[in-house]
């Protein structure tokens, strides 16, 4: 549950970070960013599988590249689908992907840190 929570935590930060730094994002508030926090979440444990396996020979080609693409539809997915976020157009969805996945890539990092016992 402690891993989970640092998690979550630096996906909001993530949140907070790409709507100061990233025009065409906005972010109502705080209750608004863990809404969007944990439905990102959610849509990165189901739909973004699929998007991925879907889409693999256009990865595959891209060597990657396209993934950037998939991140930014999963959070413009999360905005259609909430009122508090924000996100005008596939450029800041692309940057605000990055900036979230950065941070949440950092989170992941301290909470198996934090995880692992000596």
């Amino acid at each position: 549950m402690f891993r989970f929570l640092i998690r979550f935590a630096f996906a909001v930060a993530g949140f907070w970070l790409a709507e100061k730094f990233v025009p065409g994002i906005a972010v109502d508030g705080l209750k608004s960013m863990l809404i969007a926090a944990l439905l990102l979440g959610l849509a990165n444990a189901i739909i973004r599988p699929i998007l991925v396996v879907v889409t693999f020979p256009i990865v595959f080609l891209t060597l990657g590249l396209f993934l950037l693409v998939i991140n930014a539809a999963t959070l413009g997915l999360v905005a259609m689908v909430m009122d508090g976020l924000t996100v005008n157009g596939f450029w800041p969805g692309v940057f605000g992907a990055l900036v979230i996945g950065a941070c949440s890539w950092v989170g992941d990092k301290v909470a198996g840190e934090a995880g692992v016992r000596d």
